[in-house]
């Protein structure tokens, strides 16, 4: 049998914010691995810290204390650029909001992380068709922001994410502001993702979301209540609750 190459670390993670003398404690001594192939939902209510260790996870906020790895590699041990560049070429990301340029074709917000690739224009446009090919809105490749559904424009997102074929995809609600048959879509391509090989990290407070992934963690108070594979996995292709 062969052996399941650890992706990420993190342990004993702890994070704070303060507020002149007010101290909030988010995070309280969170341990967890990630291997390649996983499909990881991070469940919990708003404010319980799930957001908080996604962005630890992806190297866009560093812990209090505690340890994060990537490949071995210690977040502290890393300069800012370098945690770009990881960040940049090893992973992927897709929130809530979208976030794509108003004024920007489908295509053009795809081709945004290529910037800094080397890569010429020809080998950047086909990766950018590939990946909007993948998340199945060719049709829509020269379309504004402005002119899609919100079900478009977080498959948009999506292939934005991909396009550098990165090694772990972080979705942060992508689900939320969606309907019931948008998100249905969503997961299912996200589901693809990872028969794909991708490993990905989802957070939801929402159960029957989480139960699409493979692995789920409830997390309480800045703490790890839940740590389970998902025994009775749903697929978003058979429907989808709302």
């Amino acid at each position: 049998m062969a052996k399941t190459t650890e992706v990420i670390e993190v342990r004993d993670v702890r994070k704070e914010y303060r507020n002149g003398a007010i101290k909030t404690d988010v995070l309280q001594g969170i341990s967890l691995k990630v291997f390649e192939g996983d499909f990881l939902a991070i469940m919990g209510p708003s404010g319980s810290g799930k957001s908080t260790l996604m962005h630890i996870m992806g190297f866009l906020d560093r812990p209090t204390s505690g340890s994060c790895n990537f490949r071995g590699k210690h977040i502290d041990s890393l300069s800012d650029d370098e945690l770009a560049r990881i960040r940049n070429k090893k992973m992927g990301f897709v929130f809530q909001m979208f976030n794509l340029l108003a004024r920007t074709s489908v295509l053009d917000n795809v081709r945004l992380p290529l910037f800094y690739s080397g890569l010429k224009g020809k080998e950047e446009l086909e990766l950018a068709k590939r990946a909007i090919e993948l998340v199945g809105l060719t049709d829509r490749s020269h379309h504004l922001p402005n002119q899609l559904s919100g079900g478009e424009k977080q498959r948009v997102a999506i292939a934005r994410a991909i396009v550098n074929n990165p090694e772990v995809i972080f979705a942060d609600e992508p689900t939320g502001n969606l309907d019931s048959k948008s998100g249905q879509q969503i997961m299912d391509v996200l589901q693809k993702l990872n028969n794909q090989g991708h490993t990905i990290v989802l957070v939801t407070h929402e159960k029957y979301t989480a139960e699409m992934a493979k692995k789920m963690i409830l997390i309480k108070d800045g703490k790890i209540v839940y740590n389970q594979k998902v025994d009775h996995r749903r697929f978003a292709k058979d429907g989808f609750e709302k």
